[in-house]
């Protein structure tokens, strides 16, 4: 397996986290946050060609980074990846999970996007987290920090597929903590809402959504507009780092952490509002 270390630092003393998709947006900042507090964090992605930013930053700042392949589609790129940190460590206490965006009207996925959106974001997640387990069990400690959404508390038009990945991350985690609770391991889930940061390079869109002839193409115009007008107020990329921070060095971390005021406003409508008011609300805001 090819492995560019980027410190030098010693390991020794230090807890280590393993931080999927960290060549840009969210996973590079949560390294980035994680490694300037502390960690031996391993960036880990699929593509090692797009590691030279965080290379960067972490040779300019001397930080205990080091970067890795690994796909999480892949089950001997997961298997080898986390077997040759274990062998350089001896230890992984923190792992942390991400995924990307899926755009389109529903109708106009394609089943083979849709099944690359779970690949990714549900049976990625699983497949490192079943992975890392063992390990963790045998530490009898350890924190699996799991990217969901707001997104995974409530719908909106457009994104349906990812969406739903984030519905089935958030109760995959929430079963997940019973059963690692006895073993000295946390599970947490952290929402954020909208993020300011480059949508285009996180975000892949559904072919036929980019047809002209698409039925659905001005709702997905609408809120387009609408999302990039909400970007420009949104939350910065390392609000949500540090979220993850706080919950990592947290000796009670809770199951859930909202990242942004968005979120919690939403979800606070949400709780108070029947499903038709919050429906009505939603449409209006989004789809006007």
């Amino acid at each position: 397996m090819t492995r560019v270390v980027a410190s030098s630092l010693s390991s020794s003393n230090r807890k280590v986290a393993v931080v999927t998709g960290s060549s840009s947006g969210l996973g590079y900042e949560i390294s980035l946050m994680l490694a300037r507090n502390g960690f031996l964090t391993y960036a880990t992605m699929r593509n090692l060609n797009k590691s030279e930013n965080i290379k960067s930053v972490a040779s300019k700042e001397n930080l205990p980074i080091r970067i890795n392949q690994l796909d999480v589609t892949d089950d001997v790129s997961v298997k080898d990846a986390v077997q040759a940190i274990l062998s350089e460590t001896g230890r992984i206490d923190v792992l942390v999970n991400k995924g990307y965006v899926l755009s389109g009207a529903f109708e106009d996925l394609a089943m083979d996007e849709i099944k690359t959106q779970y690949d990714t974001n549900v049976f990625g997640l699983i497949r490192t987290t079943q992975t890392v387990l063992p390990i963790m069990r045998r530490q009898k400690s350890g924190i699996i920090v799991n990217i969901s959404s707001g997104a995974g508390r409530f719908g909106y038009p457009g994104q349906s597929a990812y969406i739903s990945t984030k519905f089935a991350v958030e109760g995959l985690s929430e079963s997940m903590s019973y059963e690692l609770e006895p073993f000295g391991i946390k599970v947490v889930v952290v929402e954020p809402g909208v993020i300011r940061t480059n949508i285009v390079n996180g975000m892949v869109v559904a072919k036929k959504s980019q047809d002209p002839n698409s039925p659905y193409l001005q709702i997905i115009q609408k809120m387009a507009a609408v999302l990039e007008n909400m970007m420009e107020n949104g939350s910065p990329l390392d609000l949500v780092a540090k979220v993850v921070l706080n919950a990592v060095t947290n000796e009670s971390p809770t199951l859930r952490y909202l990242a942004g005021k968005d979120v919690e406003a939403w979800l606070d409508s949400k709780r108070n509002m029947s499903d038709e008011e919050f429906y009505k609300m939603m449409k209006q805001n989004l789809m006007k």
